[in-house]
């Protein structure tokens, strides 16, 4: 249970890895508005559900403030021209005060009678067998749907605008207007994220989404090193391999928790891990290299 408890967190938090994969890799964007985005997604999902609204409301909701904040930050970086970096963190910092705002505190817990997402499946007799079976699901829909998006032309015209700008204004697509649609879609799905953490976890926190950004890029970073590895290519596997890493990166802290680690050499071992799964496919045409020399 307590490894099915860190894979299931890990589903929840495979569509903020989505979210980092579309802004990162697509539009090489390092987008830090993460930190408030999924904040906002759980603060909303936390107050509404509190408040009496259905599941449907709150998660309409959370998607609007994540992707009015995406496009908060898409405005600013192309309007006004501020660097990347910059321009998330603004936003995030705004963000901060705006969640504070909405909880009317620092933490609102949700109901126990409250409406939630993982009411629609109750198969096993064990909660966490049902919310895991609910995780795979929106995973699965998840994953489906932006494979679908990536090979619509908006897509298409996402992808060209993230690789070459230039080219991209050259074909009569607005490369500052995608990049801003995208930031809102990957915001949208990191407040996703927090409406299913908030579910999961029964509360929410202004201070939930802290150094999440980081988690989520390591998780996209590990996912990409195992699809490299197992050398899959297809479009719908390397989406899916994002939210793999996220299960992955949650399965390391697990495990390091039950090795009884003093919990402040965490962050280092856990470092260690990703270091060494993101050098390995670099690592291994260096090996080979070397034995057919000798």
């Amino acid at each position: 249970m307590f490894y099915l408890t860190a894979i299931t967190l890990g589903l929840a938090l495979g569509a903020l890895c989505l979210g980092i994969f579309i802004s990162l890799r697509i539009f090489n964007f390092p987008d830090i508005t993460a930190d408030g985005s999924y904040t906002l997604g759980g603060v909303i999902t936390a107050v509404g559900l509190a408040s009496g609204h259905s599941v449907i409301e709150v998660l309409i909701l959370s998607i609007i403030g994540g992707m009015l904040a995406g496009t908060a930050t898409g405005l600013i970086h192309t309007r006004m021209r501020l660097n990347s970096l910059l321009s998330g963190i603004l936003v995030m910092t705004g963000l901060y005060s705006i969640n504070l705002a909405i909880l009317g505190r620092s933490n609102v817990t949700v109901p126990f009678d409250a409406a939630s997402i993982f009411h629609g499946i109750e198969i096993f007799g064990q909660s966490i067998w049902n919310e895991f079976t609910t995780l795979l699901l929106v995973f699965c829909l998840m994953v489906g749907f932006l494979t679908y998006l990536l090979k619509t032309d908006f897509g298409l015209s996402m992808r060209a605008a993230g690789n070459n700008p230039v080219m991209a204004r050259g074909f009569g697509v607005s490369a500052d207007f995608i990049k801003v649609i995208g930031l809102a879609i990957a915001n949208g799905f990191i407040a996703i994220s927090g409406f299913l953490v908030v579910q999961l976890q029964g509360f929410a926190d202004i201070n939930m989404g802290v150094g999440i950004v980081i988690l989520g890029l390591g998780a996209v970073i590990i996912g990409e090193s195992i699809m490299n590895i197992f050398g899959c290519r297809k479009m719908w596997l390397r989406i899916a391999g994002v939210v793999i890493g996220s299960i992955v990166f949650r399965l390391v802290i697990s495990l390091v928790l039950s090795a009884g680690v003093d919990p402040m050499w965490i962050k280092l071992l856990t470092a260690l891990v990703v270091l060494i799964i993101v050098g390995l496919p670099g690592l291994i045409p260096s090996i080979n290299k070397r034995i057919k020399l000798e």
